[in-house]
């Protein structure tokens, strides 16, 4: 056994894969799988047996057993439970999901309820054993890779799947950030701006960093948790089962979970194909029965001019984020040197095109969009180990302000779209009541500032122990704590004694808020 190794592990939604520093040279490594493959589907599933399975073995049974799979989980992790989202998530994927008790989103499989903490856990084991194997050594400390416009609670739950298998999450570090690192370290670069473009299977980000030598310094992010490429995958879907419907009325593939996943499937195949073709054909035989028994195939043929028409407004909607985040950056296209494709998404030449279009350049060749988030977190997780001569300094900011509802109900922020992380800050409040023991506040991030309820809840926290006496006599002084990982923590004291007060905090949604 060789000494444990820091990974880089790029957690995402349709696939994911690790990455390691080896060797005196410091190459980066991408952990392979068997049958040569760097990925691992984001897939868990029980089978009819009751086993639990992972990656492509889950995918593999997926057409046959989909109510029992669990794929694109990751746009849903550390998020309220919301009805909307889970009738609109009906159309496309079997799986059901239902509110916990915490009023998060749970799975319910074969007679159990799984958070989806649990989901992206099992997807870690696999990795983590994957790694364990390959460098035969054990692996528990990593640096995993989430999407720029991650909130707080996602980025605690991506922590809290590691914890559930003994893997400590050293770092959450912003999927953009990680793709700079693979294209910025070793290059000496000279106070040079970067834009990256990261459309993935599930979520888009765009970041703007400048590079100087190995210092990564964020200027502006932001992003969509519900755009990437299954979204592009759905628009495919609807226009096949529409034109289905038109050719055989009655008959609805929406009801037919297999005759669906078997759409989904050639769906995906026809996007990537059109890559590189000018039209594709979307044969399904078989695709279902008619009341009668009479089996009906699915016969028609998809143009890439056909697929760009369905899909504009999705790039346009990538672009509208685009012209946001420089102007937050304070910077023009002009200015900005290098731009980075990420993910496989921007392999569709209709998202290149708008890319050039914006930035008035040509992407950069230097890194690889499916390799690049997993290489940057395996030098990020390099340099967290002891023998390391890798030095590297990531200056990140979080995607949206964090705040608390005022009493006219608007969002007070405590800190700003695009503050940097670490960061601390103080408020300082009296009590408002005579003999007031408890102090309580909610807490919520997002862009909108006019009505705080608008936003994601992060929790309310309640300071007990607060000392008693007439209305305004207490100060009480607020930290307000934002770590490295862009994730906040809370303490209180008062200001006269200097004594802590105790700190619960509930993460349920507040009724009526």
């Amino acid at each position: 056994m060789t000494v444990a190794r820091v990974i880089g592990i790029d957690l995402g939604t349709t696939n994911s894969c690790a990455a390691v520093v080896e060797g005196h040279d410091q190459k980066v490594t991408l952990i392979p799988y068997k049958g040569g493959s760097f990925t691992i589907p984001s897939i868990f599933a029980i089978d009819e047996k009751g086993n639990e399975l992972v990656g492509h073995e889950a995918k593999r049974q997926w057409q046959l057993n989909p109510r029992q799979t669990v794929y694109g989980s990751k746009r849903l992790l550390g998020r309220q439970y919301d009805p909307n989202l889970a009738e609109k998530m009906h159309q496309y994927f079997a799986y059901e999901i239902k509110s916990s008790q915490a009023e998060e989103v749970e799975v319910p499989l074969a007679g159990r309820e799984f958070s989806l903490q649990e989901i992206s856990s099992k997807i870690l084991q696999k990795i983590k054993d994957v790694a364990a194997d390959y460098l035969q050594a054990p692996v528990t400390r990593a640096v995993v890779t989430v999407p720029a416009y991650f909130n707080d609670r996602q980025r605690q739950a991506v922590k809290e799947a590691g914890r559930m298998i003994g893997l400590e999450v050293i770092r959450v570090i912003n999927e953009p950030t990680a793709a700079a690192l693979a294209f910025g370290v070793g290059r000496a670069l000279n106070k040079e701006l970067v834009a990256i473009y990261d459309l993935g299977g599930g979520t888009f980000d765009i970041s703007v960093i400048e590079i100087r030598d190995r210092v990564f310094e964020v200027k502006a992010t932001g992003g969509d948790v519900f755009l990437g490429g299954v979204d592009f995958d759905n628009r495919i879907i609807d226009w096949a089962v529409s034109e289905f419907a038109a050719k055989n009325p009655g008959v609805d593939l929406r009801l037919d979970p297999i005759a669906m996943q078997r759409i989904k499937d050639m769906a995906e195949r026809a996007k990537i194909d059109l890559s590189t073709r000018q039209d594709v054909p979307f044969n399904i035989p078989f695709v279902t029965v008619t009341p009668e028994g009479m089996p009906l195939d699915l016969d028609l043929k998809l143009s890439r001019a056909q697929f760009e028409n369905l899909t504009q407004d999705l790039v346009a909607s990538t672009m509208e984020t685009c012209t946001r985040v420089v102007a937050d950056a304070g910077v023009t296209t002009a200015d900005i040197q290098h731009v980075l494709l990420v993910g496989g998404q921007t392999r569709m030449p209709a998202v290149q095109d708008a890319v050039t279009r914006f930035f008035g350049r040509s992407p950069s060749k230097q890194v690889n969009p499916d390799e690049a988030v997993a290489v940057g977190a395996a030098m990020f997780a390099y340099s967290f180990e002891d023998d390391s001569n890798l030095r590297v300094q990531v200056l990140d900011v979080i995607p949206m302000a964090i705040g608390i509802a005022d009493a006219t109900g608007k969002l007070y922020e405590i800190f700003k779209r695009n503050e940097s992380v670490p960061n601390l800050k103080t408020v300082n409040f009296t009590t408002s009541v005579d003999g007031q023991q408890d102090l309580q506040m909610r807490i919520y991030q997002g862009d909108h500032v006019d009505q705080a309820s608008k936003n994601e809840m992060l929790g309310e926290f309640t300071f007990s122990g607060i000392r008693i006496g007439p209305a305004g006599s207490v100060r009480v002084e607020v930290a307000f704590n934002l770590t490295q990982d862009g994730i906040l923590e809370m303490s209180a004291n008062d200001r006269d004694t200097g004594a802590e007060m105790k700190t619960t905090v509930n993460l349920g949604v507040a009724k009526g808020a």
